[in-house]
């Protein structure tokens, strides 16, 4: 059975969280919304998969609390249990600190030189920094995906080829 890695994006997590004026996201054609990322968390956790908080998601999901004219308490506790449960590695959450080989001194000095480029194409340091919980991820041969309402995120996504069965003889 192969590995699959949820990673939560902020757009994903803001309306999972039912934050105000961030209840939707995405284009029309694949609207997320409170309902379709509950019953998808529900059957991957279902399923064995395994969820992935990354720090720019918790820090900007925060922020957006933190602006927020709801009620930002109730709205902090929840993004809390999740920072909580990963921090305790509490199925279905991966671990926080598996993530952080991604911020030693050689990940950081990559980020550094590969960013500009993507910054020219339009993508912020925050999801720089999912493209790379990704690639971790990806490299240990586990099946990953980016929950997020943004096209141009979505495209990074680690790609992997199909298993050749092994031959029996």
């Amino acid at each position: 059975m192969t590995r699959k890695v949820l990673i939560l994006d902020t757009s994903v997590l803001c309306c999972w969280l039912r934050i105000p004026g961030k209840e939707t996201a995405g284009p029309i054609e694949d609207r997320w919304d409170y309902e379709r990322i509950d019953q998808l968390l529900t059957l991957e956790r279902d399923n064995g998969s395994t969820f992935v908080l990354p720090i720019a998601s918790l820090i900007e999901t925060g922020n957006h609390i933190a602006q927020s004219s709801g009620n930002r308490y109730n709205l902090a506790t929840s993004l809390s249990e999740h920072l909580a449960n990963a921090a305790d590695a509490a199925s279905p959450w991966a671990a926080f600190t598996d993530q952080s080989a991604l911020w030693d001194k050689t990940s950081l000095i990559e980020l550094a030189e590969t960013w500009p480029d993507l910054a020219a194409g339009g993508m912020s340091i925050g999801d720089a920094t999912i493209k790379h919980v990704a690639e971790h991820y990806a490299s240990a041969g586990i099946a990953v995906e980016i929950l997020t309402g943004d096209e141009g995120l979505k495209a990074y996504e680690p790609v992997h080829p199909i298993p050749t069965p092994r031959r029996r003889g």
